[in-house]
């Protein structure tokens, strides 16, 4: 009887032991995809779903950001400078229009100096959980970009132990390639292409990481960011810059305008915003050349610059940086439903804003911004005095010097501009 229960006991340690041996190269996937799982099953029950054969995860990303309190916790490295930027009054707006016009101040988020940076950080942190990567192991990732995704990435990849290779097309403003340069990101400038093109920036990045990834002599691997489709881009609005909008009006606004270029922060603002406020109006601020403003006003993706034989640009015909785009994305699409208007706004409106900023307020602001600011004066003057209208300041002038303010012009002597001139402002 002992005989045959040791029998029993070798037996089940051997077969211990093989299970384990089993178990141990698989183990790391099952774990991956125990926490992708576990991330789906948290959706926040009230957000509007997109797709009821989808279920998102959404999770803070802000946690570590700053504290705004006097003597709270000291933020460790930049990732603790990302989230939690002020919202202010913009005072000559707000006068002219009897509204409250209220910008989040974007360009103060610490990394790259822009909303994308919460966008950056919740990328690599999904990554990171997944074990799609890990620090110092020559681990790259790859994206394609117009700029201040690119920026962001590459100061949280170098704060955090990776490497940025970023493509994007070669007619953007020289300060944003300057600016990747020195945070150590490899720059690959392409000529601009639609999207179905393989050579377009973003399947190039897809493309590089790939073979990143497959080539034995590369150390590391290639991961390709995608922000036009992950749904870590609107996920880090909703979970961060939705709930800080709500926390400093107190839930008291009744527009939220702002424009889109991968539409991660008007869907996930929307996702945010919306159950808990009645009658907020979700407007999209436009520019020329972006088939978003018909597809939003009239369901169909179409612009008059993109007529046959009229685009002199293969993506969006302005000087405008950052937003507007002729194709739906997977993040846009993540809101979309939720957006009830849109404003066209024109280089020349865009152009004058910036100057009249700058003369009455003192504000310095990038082209997308100036975009925002005139879209958000349009729906001021449309909803009429005592509303208070929130737009989004994404980053700082100092990045549009050869491009956006080249065309604004220098600022100097008194300014007679009144606001209808800006609002209505055409190229001459």
């Amino acid at each position: 009887m002992q005989t045959k229960y040791q029998l029993y006991i070798g037996a089940s340690v051997l077969a211990g032991v093989l299970l384990t041996l089993g178990f141990k190269d698989v183990y790391p996937d099952l774990e991956r995809r125990y926490r992708q799982r576990k991330r789906r099953a948290s959706v926040v029950r009230d957000a509007p779903t997109p797709s009821a054969k989808r279920r998102l995860s959404l999770r803070d990303n802000t946690s570590r950001s700053r504290s705004l309190a006097p003597g709270g916790p000291i933020p460790e490295g930049v990732e603790g400078l990302i989230g939690n930027t002020p919202l202010f009054k913009i005072k000559s707006l707000s006068d002219e229009t009897g509204c409250e016009i209220l910008a989040k101040a974007e360009f103060l988020n610490g990394a790259g100096n822009s909303p994308k940076d919460r966008v950056a950080l919740s990328i690599i942190q999904i990554a990171e959980e997944d074990g799609l990567i890990s620090p110092d192991s020559g681990d790259t990732i790859y994206e394609g970009t117009v700029g201040s995704t690119g920026i962001s990435l590459a100061a949280i990849c170098r704060a955090k132990g990776y490497l940025a290779h970023i493509c994007m097309p070669d007619d953007q403003a020289e300060e944003k390639y300057s600016l990747l340069l020195k945070l150590g990101a490899v720059v690959d400038k392409v000529r601009p292409a639609p999207i179905v093109d393989p050579n377009h920036f973003v399947n190039r990045a897809r493309s590089l990481a790939e073979a990143h990834t497959n080539d034995p002599e590369k150390r590391g691997r290639g991961i390709f960011a995608d922000q036009f489709e992950t749904d870590a881009n609107w996920m880090a609005h909703f979970n961060g810059t939705g709930p800080e909008i709500y926390e400093q009006t107190t839930g008291r606004l009744d527009a939220f305008v702002t424009g889109a270029g991968t539409g991660g922060t008007i869907s996930g603002v929307a996702r945010y915003l919306k159950p808990r406020i009645e009658r907020l109006k979700v407007v999209l601020a436009d520019p020329q050349g972006s088939g978003l403003y018909n597809r939003i006003k009239f369901g169909v993706m179409f612009d008059p610059k993109e007529r046959e034989g009229t685009r002199r640009r293969h993506q969006v015909d302005t000087i405008v940086e950052g937003i507007g785009i002729n194709r739906v994305t997977r993040n846009l699409e993540a809101g979309r439903q939720l957006i009830d208007d849109a404003v066209r706004v024109t280089d020349a409106q865009a152009s004058a804003m910036g100057r009249w900023l700058v003369e009455k307020d003192g504000l310095f602001v990038g082209s997308s911004s100036a975009v925002n600011c005139v879209a958000a004066t349009k729906v001021a003057r449309q909803l009429g005095p005592g509303h208070t209208i929130v737009t989004i300041l994404c980053d700082s002038g100092t990045r549009h010097l050869s491009k956006f303010w080249a065309k604004a012009g220098d600022i100097g002597g008194s300014n007679e501009m009144t606001l209808d001139a800006v609002l209505t402002a055409s190229d001459s």
